[in-house]
Parts: C-alpha cells; structure tokens; sequence
C-alpha cells in the first residue's frame, strides 16, 4: 500500500476558532460519548464490576470470584492509522492495548486479535493485511503481550470501495489486587496536572487533521515499543505503590483529549498551560505515543521519579474552577462540554 508521508508540522496552521476547534474534537465520533448504547445492557452482572464506561477508566475492570484478584479488559484500533502506515498503525493498536491496561494499573497478559479488512485479492488490501500483522507481531514481541487467539473478516466492500482497515485488538490484563485500580475520574480542586512522556506534536492522521482541517493525510505517530514499555512499566509500579491514583493514557486528540476526559469524568474545571495561539496546536493536538496524563496534588516527586527512570515529565496545568480552558486561547464551561461530548450519539440516531 501507498504510505503517507511525514508531516511538516510547522506548515500545519492553528486553528481560526480554538474553542470550535476543541469542541469539534472532543464531540466528534471517536471522542464524543457512547452512553446511548452503554446504559441499554447489564454491565454490573453479579456485581462484579469495578470500572466500566460510566467510572472514568482507560480499561473495564471485573473482579474474580473468591480471590483478590481483577482482570482489565480493553479493545483497541486507529483505523486511519492503519489506513495511512499499516505497519505503525498495527504496533499502535497492540501498544495502545497494553498502555490502557497499564493506565488502570493492571500487568497485560494476552491479546485476541480482529483482523478486519477488504477484498484480500486486491494487491493494496493484502498489503495492509501483511503489513498490519508484521507491525503487531512487533508490537507483541517487544511487549511480552502474546496472541492467543484471534479471527478474520475479509471482503468487507461496499461496491468495490473498502472499510478502513481494522485490526481490532481485544487484550486483558491482571491486577493482583482489585483495591488497587486506577482510573480518570479522581481529578480534585488544586490538583497538578502532570504529563508523562515526552511531546514532539506528531499531528499526522490525527483527529485535529481531519476535524479541524479537513485532511486525513500524513503518517500517524511513530511507535517507539521499547519507550512504551519504559514508561508503561514506569506508571504501572507507581500505581501499585499508590503514588498515582488519577491516570490516563493519550491517544485519541492528544493533551486535549485526555485533559478534556478527566475534566468530564471528575466534573472539574482544567486550565492547560499552553498560550501560544501560532504553536499550542502542536503541543495541545499532537496524538504523540507512550504519555500519560496524571493529576497530583504535589509534582515535585513525580516529576524527579520520571527524571531518575530516564523519562520526561513536566507540569502542564492544574485542576481549578468549572472552565476547561488554557491561557487566553479559549475558556469552554465543562457544562457546556459534557452536553456537546454527550450529544453527538443520541443526536445522530435521532437524524
């Protein structure tokens, strides 16, 4: 298949309206809220259920009977990845797979793959297939993260034109001790927010592109697999030891995605530390790999921690007020964010 090339960042414009331009990511359809489909089944059978889609978690976790034990649970893909590197797209979804049971604090054991794709007998879909499996076999191998099962949906077309490919990862993980899970929603009043792993504003295939530009062009973030597990390992250990209790991973939307969640899932206002309106798109968009974005009540530690393991990690705003803002480039209320982040569905089923 035809790969996309890197982008020059600095040729990427920021945005006319910052505050449409957030909106339009976090209430766009790989963002915006499933609620309408979540709250129509059971997901507290037997009442094992720690950490669902109402709690604010980066993985569902359930508890196992007669033990204190709990298993994370995630299904993970970036089709316009695959689409436009099938390789660093395949690593991305088993490495956002591992980085999600990693943020709730759980050890990954295993993946389940779901390969679906067109018509294999066209040479660019048998490509993307081959290119795809290679780059999570990578993934798997580098991360001690072994399949164990898997199936395959080909000749998926409508009228000759392809779905996006999508090799869809489903993974678990372990918690050795189901009192000590984390999740996104914890974020208080006076809180630090502190990003773990370092920003260089890989906006390539990103959802800024397309939402905000109308572009599905360049390569999408590279994946460095030994840097994933070096920082994965790094959050896992402090959230065993209870040093981070509020935690999420970034993928989807970069900085703003994730700062937008934990604003919405502990229902406080955030204010970013980005004031740049020609470069804080690069910084607040870019959909880097291998970060975390934690709230703390103190940095200091954490941040000499990350500096003693070889990993970067700064203070990039702080839990106040009932704005979700940063500098002077825009200030939404998390009111009004939640109705855009929860309309979108209910909305696009009404027609």
């Amino acid at each position: 298949p035809t790969l996309q090339p890197k982008l020059d960042h600095s040729a990427i414009p920021a945005p006319e309206n910052w505050a449409d331009a957030v909106m339009k990511v976090v209430a766009c359809p790989d963002m915006a809220s499933k609620r309408w489909i979540w709250e129509q089944y059971d997901r507290h059978v037997m009442a094992d259920t720690l950490q669902d889609s109402a709690t604010g978690a980066d993985a569902g976790v359930v508890r196992v009977h007669g033990t204190d034990k709990g298993l994370a649970v995630t299904s993970d893909c970036t089709p316009r990845y695959v689409q436009n590197d099938p390789y660093e797209g395949g690593k991305q979804c088993v490495a956002e797979a591992w980085r999600n049971l990693t943020a709730v604090g759980s050890r990954p054991i295993a993946i389940t793959d779901n390969l679906n794709f067109g018509n294999p007998q066209r040479p660019e879909i048998m490509g993307q297939i081959v290119r795809a499996i290679d780059g999570m076999a990578e993934a798997c191998r580098a991360l001690e993260f072994p399949v164990v099962s898997g199936n395959v949906s080909l000749y998926n077309e409508t009228n000759g034109v392809a779905i996006p490919p999508t090799p869809t990862v489903g993974a678990v993980g372990l918690l050795p001790n189901y009192d000590v899970v984390c999740g996104f929603g914890g974020a208080v009043e006076g809180d630090v927010l502190v990003l773990i792993g370092e920003t260089h504003g890989e906006l390539g295939a990103s959802l800024y592109l397309r939402e905000v530009l109308g572009r599905e062009d360049g390569a999408p973030p590279p994946v460095d697999l030994r840097l994933e597990r070096k920082t994965g390992d790094f959050v896992r250990d402090l959230i065993e030891s209870g040093d981070l209790t509020c935690i999420h991973d970034l993928s989807d939307g970069g900085l703003i995605g994730a700062a937008a969640d934990i604003a919405l899932a502990s229902d406080v206002g955030i204010e970013l530390d980005a004031t740049s309106a020609t470069h804080a798109h690069i910084f607040l968009f870019g959909e880097d790999q291998a970060r975390y974005l934690t709230a703390v009540s103190d940095p200091t530690d954490l941040i000499a921690k990350a500096q003693e393991a070889g990993l970067h990690a700064s203070v990039v705003g702080r839990v106040t007020g009932s704005d979700f803002a940063s500098g002077e480039l825009f200030r939404i209320p998390v009111k009004h964010l939640r109705e855009w982040h929860e309309g979108w569905l209910p909305n696009w089923i009404a027609g």
